[in-house]
């Protein structure tokens, strides 16, 4: 990734005068070319050399990120100066002067500084894989090619606005039942820490058997003293296990298949894996972009690993002339309405108009699936509580049902 720093320029003006200034650059060749384009010649260029108290801190993991939503503004705010006449120069500059996000106001500084130096858009975007999606910089790049930038960068937008609200539908969805499952462990948790062994001093004091629902109770908040450190330590080890591995080919593999079979949200996430698949598909296509490219690159953007081994059989038959089609059919993944929506574009030569109408019924089930979830998961979530913490009072004070019997 390119690193922008800060070099000292001096220039003389119409007066004969020198004039020193600063710029935020790449290299010195693009700060020469900047100030050329700003009609002066440039005497002298040198990188100030800043001191460590002058330096930004930086804690790996603590930056703010950048997230689909920023590309998205982004995309529409650069497609509208362009359109407005404004060179691609300005608008970069424009963007990282405006742009609330600190992290993306240097990627783009960065970015305008590369194409100062005689790189293209595509190729400056493309050294930061980390921020820019692969579907993005390929899109580009084809409205490059093709004299469409403009309309590339609104695809863009609309894309990843259509992506943006499709993540929320599923945080929605999934927020409330995570929170309240996390809630009732600690509540169970505290219990048997806290308030269960109160309860047992008490049972022992007034002597007595313990009707068995009390003795477990017992015996599992003596093991939770052992148990909540070790799974409190497990947790922590798995997270950041899996910060680092859950993008492995071989955890996917497995991880994908198995959220496909849940129960209740196997088929959410199935209508979103598709929903991402064809929206993405059809933009790439309609932005220009190879067939075959715009597989390899959606098959990787789809999100589940099952999509994306469906994709690659698709490649390989159209790669050998064959259908697009056919090879969709061999996996369940994939409803036979989908399958034979793209059949049919792909026979009247509409792929792209297919695709759309496909993502958007998909989108539209998302949000029906969502709904449907949240109003089901909520009663279900508080009646599963109320047996979990009421089961567990009720065997706290059944002992006390017969307290005068343990006194006499």
């Amino acid at each position: 990734m390119a690193i922008t720093r800060t070099y000292e320029y001096s220039i003389r003006d119409r007066n004969g005068k020198v004039v020193k200034g600063r710029i935020d650059a790449t290299n010195e060749a693009a700060v020469a070319n900047r100030l050329r384009t700003m009609g002066m010649a440039p005497l002298a260029i040198a990188e100030v050399q800043n001191t460590g108290l002058q330096r930004d801190i930086s804690i790996p993991g603590f930056g703010e990120k950048i997230t689909l939503k920023d590309l998205a503004v982004m995309s529409r705010q650069m497609a509208t100066m362009i359109s407005a006449g404004l060179s691609l120069l300005r608008t970069l500059s424009i963007l990282a002067d405006q742009t609330e996000n600190k992290e993306l106001a240097k990627v783009l500084a960065q970015t305008r500084g590369d194409i100062e130096a005689g790189s293209s858009l595509s190729e400056s975007l493309g050294r930061h894989k980390t921020v820019f999606p692969p579907l993005m910089i390929n899109m580009i790049k084809a409205g490059e090619v093709g004299g469409f930038l403009e309309q590339s960068l609104l695809s863009i937008a609309s894309n990843y606005e259509a992506e943006v609200k499709l993540k929320a539908q599923i945080k929605s969805a999934m927020t409330y039942p995570v929170m309240v499952f996390f809630m009732a462990v600690l509540a169970v948790i505290g219990m048997l820490l806290f308030i269960v062994p109160v309860f047992e001093q008490m049972f022992k004091d007034l002597g007595g058997a313990l009707p068995w629902p009390t003795q477990m109770l017992v015996v599992l908040s003596g093991w939770m003293k052992f148990i909540a450190p070790a799974l409190v330590i497990a947790l922590v080890v798995f997270s950041i296990w899996w910060r680092r591995h859950k993008n492995d080919p071989g955890v996917r593999s497995k991880y994908d298949p198995m959220m496909l079979k849940l129960p209740i949200f196997g088929k959410l996430f199935q209508k979103v894996a598709i929903a991402r698949f064809t929206r993405n598909f059809g933009t790439m296509l309609g932005a220009g972009v190879p067939i075959l490219q715009a597989l390899d690159i959606v098959g990787e953007t789809s999100g589940n690993w099952v999509i994306e081994k469906a994709v690659k059989d698709v490649q390989e038959s159209v790669r050998t002339g064959q259908s697009l089609s056919a090879p969709l059919a061999q996996h369940p993944v994939f409803p036979p309405m989908v399958v034979q929506m793209i059949a049919t574009g792909e026979d009247a030569g509409a792929m792209e108009t297919m695709l759309e109408k496909i993502s958007q019924f998909y989108d539209e089930e998302v949000a029906a699936t969502t709904e449907q979830l949240t109003s089901l998961i909520e009663p279900l979530m508080i009646a599963i509580i109320g047996v979990i913490i009421g089961g567990m009072i009720v065997a706290l004070y059944m002992p006390i049902f017969s307290i005068f019997e343990l006194v006499g």
